[in-house]
């Protein structure tokens, strides 16, 4: 679809140029992604970024759709006999759904109305006669009649319905109040009780919150608008389309017509309207929040292949403990009870990292989790002690969120059909050190907990956004195609989930790929799947060194020609940064291949199938600080950032309780945006302003000089998350031991 009149008002939108855009949309609809487009076709759309061909195709979207309903308007007014050419241009040259719904108001089917009965009883020409200013006659009985069909002629008129609407976008206030009978209990929405705030100017998250308590039954929400300013600029556009309007005695008909065609026609209906046009505005600021704090999660910085333990901290059942090896594959597994069984806990985890050698402990950072972290570090200490020799792992906090979530997936299953809930909780926690986003994908991205009313949102778009999120990182990165599970995979540009899971099938029966080029042998991976997903697989080991990159197999060929001019064979340019750099890609420029193009491929040459994460880091929580017990107003402590909201930051401070930063305390200066500021993982020094233990609440502030006792939880409706039910310590409880290794099933 390339119609001349959608793609420049796409490209203009969007800010890009004609040229772009219809490149763009005939790339699209021959069945490239969007992060191929982006990566391996910047010569034809002039090197957009994923951001803006992703607009590109949502607008697209929504003038097809916008298109496909005026057809279908067109032909229901057609049928009717109705359609005139001046309406039809109009139509035509409608590009906003709410405007087109408005033309076409007057000629929708309708369920039987006051206007219906009164023309039925025959009062249509007394009507006319008050529309048009001619002399009329009639009782007070006769006159409503007249008035209701001139009520649902305004009603009717696309110029006044888009007035009224427009007035309740631009000019109403959300007014809420506390619902009858008034809790007896504190709510989160108390001040909400009696608060109004005009709609235009409401944030997204205050509004997404009130709309929350008018769920919950707390709150009575409505918009207040004056109508008085409202019914004359109504009257003003009634005037251009009927004469009666400066006559007085119609006059007076025609407004008391208008004045029920507000309170009964419009004013309902364009209050919904301007209603669901403020929680989709809302919607889509939160889904934008989400996704960026999916995206720098996902992003976080890999451990990588390194052998680790995972400790699933537990206390009535113990800690689920498992080993993994340096490519994530499953050793063993044991229960441990540090508080009931110290000794034999410490057993265990002496035994475990003097045989498999892990170079990190990965400690899941629920409930009793900053406990079991100090056991091992402590451990661990001992250790040292008595075996200097033996290589001491890192102790690392894993956010556990959505662990719960994959162990009961069927994708756990059918990893580990014969292992224990708890068993694939504590594999996941390893494995999201190892490498986060090839864990992270198994798991829905609302079940992550980053998101801000995640839940009250419209589900489609927030899956369609964090979908779009999860596929460009994962193709960002790239995937190394002899280890990824078929979860990862199927987010591969051009892999469906069959596709994906006919690669694991093929992998399986043949053994790895040695090629880019078998992928062809996979059943149903025709040329087009090829295509998208061959740049975006990695080979390591593979014959051709340009398998392991992102240089698509398209321009092999072309890295040939390179090599020979510089001297070289393709294996030995490949990684030589001195080589690399001393290509001329002028030389190399063609119709088809371009500098952008160009510079890529060089600099995959230079390093080829870089990681674009950061270096692995982990964070440094106090030792002495493990429970909101410990916390102190003053303290500075180190954080992780957990989530960002519209209204401030959650940031772990290693006490299972997230305190929340409120956007008035992330800088000395002033910020509207807190995701300027800060994003999900990032370290932050912060020193703790408040705390109300009563409500598991805790404020901190980012300030260099800040205002101690500020009060916890200032300014926001949530409370700071909470990752696992209440705090609680340990306390004994039975449990069997284990022999000395306590990986027996070994």
């Amino acid at each position: 679809m390339e119609n001349a009149d959608i793609i420049a008002r796409v490209a203009a939108e969007v800010g890009v140029g004609s040229g772009q855009a219809a490149a763009v949309s005939r790339l699209l609809s021959e069945g490239s992604t969007v992060p191929f487009i982006a990566r391996y076709r910047k010569e034809a759309h002039g090197n957009l970024d994923e951001v803006q061909i992703g607009k590109i195709q949502d607008r697209l979207g929504y003038y097809t759709e916008l298109a496909e309903r005026k057809e279908t308007i067109l032909k229901s007014i057609e049928e009717q006999g109705k359609l005139t050419d001046d309406l039809r241009a109009k139509i035509e040259g409608c590009w906003q759904k709410s405007a087109l719904e408005d033309l076409y108001q007057p000629y929708k089917p309708k369920r039987r109305t006051r206007a219906q009965v009164a023309k039925e009883k025959g009062f249509e020409p007394l009507a006319d006669s008050i529309w048009s200013g001619a002399a009329f006659f009639g009782s007070d009985e006769d006159l409503q009649f007249a008035r209701d069909i001139i009520a649902e002629r305004i009603a009717d008129m696309a110029d006044v319905r888009g007035c009224v609407r427009q007035a309740f976008v631009t000019k109403s206030s959300v007014k809420s109040e506390v619902a009858s009978p008034k809790p007896t209990e504190p709510t989160k929405f108390e001040q909400y009780y009696d608060f109004e705030e005009p709609l235009a100017k409401i944030p997204s998250h205050r509004y997404l919150a009130i709309r929350r308590g008018q769920k919950e039954g707390v709150l009575w929400v409505r918009l207040v608008l004056d109508k008085e300013p409202v019914i004359e600029q109504m009257m003003s556009l009634v005037a251009k389309a009927a004469p009666g309007c400066g006559v007085p005695a119609a006059e007076e008909q025609i407004r008391l017509a208008a004045e029920d065609a507000y309170k009964r026609l419009l004013a309902p209906s364009c209050e919904i309207d301007a209603t669901v046009e403020k929680k989709m505005a809302a919607d889509r600021a939160a889904v934008e929040v989400f996704a960026e704090n999916l995206r720098h999660l996902l992003l976080a910085p890999p451990l990588g292949e390194k052998a680790v333990l995972a400790v699933d901290p537990g206390i009535r059942t113990g800690c689920k403990v498992a080993m993994m090896d340096s490519t994530g594959k499953y050793i063993g597994k044991a229960v441990i009870f540090p508080m009931q069984k110290p000794a034999e806990a410490e057993k265990a985890i002496e035994f475990i990292v003097c045989k498999y050698k892990p170079e990190a402990i990965a400690v899941g950072n629920g409930t009793a989790g900053r406990e079991t972290e100090t056991f091992v570090r402590e451990t661990l200490k001992k250790l040292h002690a008595q075996h200097p020799e033996v290589p001491i792992p890192v102790v690392v906090s894993v956010s556990e969120s959505g662990a719960s979530v994959y162990s009961a997936s069927e994708i756990a299953r059918k990893e580990f059909p014969d292992l224990d809930l708890t068993v694939r909780g504590a594999i996941s926690i390893g494995r999201r050190l190892q490498d986060p986003l090839a864990e992270l994908v198994k798991i829905d991205p609302k079940a992550i907990g980053v998101g801000q009313y995640q839940h009250d949102v419209q589900q489609t778009l927030l899956g369609g956004k964090l979908d779009e999120v999860v596929v460009s990182c994962v193709n960002g990165v790239g995937v190394e195609l002899n280890t990824a599970s078929a979860p990862l995979l199927e987010r591969v540009s051009g892999l469906t989930p069959a596709l994906a899971k006919a690669i694991v099938e093929w992998r399986d029966a043949n053994g790895k790929f040695s090629s880019r080029e078998q992928l062809k042998k996979v059943k149903g991976l025709g040329p087009k799947a090829f295509e998208q997903c061959a740049g975006f697989l990695r080979i390591r080991g593979a014959a051709n060194p340009l398998d392991a990159s992102a240089v698509h197999p398209e321009r092999y060929g072309l890295v040939e020609r390179m090599a020979a001019d510089v001297g070289l064979g393709v294996g030995d340019l490949v990684g030589n940064s001195l080589a690399a750099k001393r290509i001329d890609i002028r030389r190399y420029i063609s119709n088809d291949v371009g500098e952008p193009t160009l510079k890529d491929i060089v600099d995959e040459l230079i390093k080829p199938g870089r990681d674009p994460r950061k270096t692995f880091e982990p964070p440094k929580f106090r030792e002495d600080v493990t429970k909101i017990e410990d916390v102190r107003e003053g303290m500075r402590l180190e954080g992780v950032v957990t989530n960002v909201t519209a209204f401030g930051a959650f940031v772990d401070i290693g006490v299972h309780q997230d305190g929340l930063v409120h956007v008035s305390e992330l800088s000395d200066g002033f910020v509207s945006d807190p995701a300027s500021v800060v994003k999900a993982g990032d370290r932050l020094m912060v020193t703790v302003i408040g705390v109300d233990r009563a409500r598991q609440r805790i404020s901190l502030s980012a300030k260099s000089k800040p205002t101690v006792g500020a009060g916890a939880n200032s300014g926001g409706v949530a409370a700071p998350g909470k990752r696992s039910g209440p705090r609680t310590s340990f306390a004994p409880a039975s449990g069997s031991g284990f022999s000395c290794n306590p990986f027996a099933n070994l």
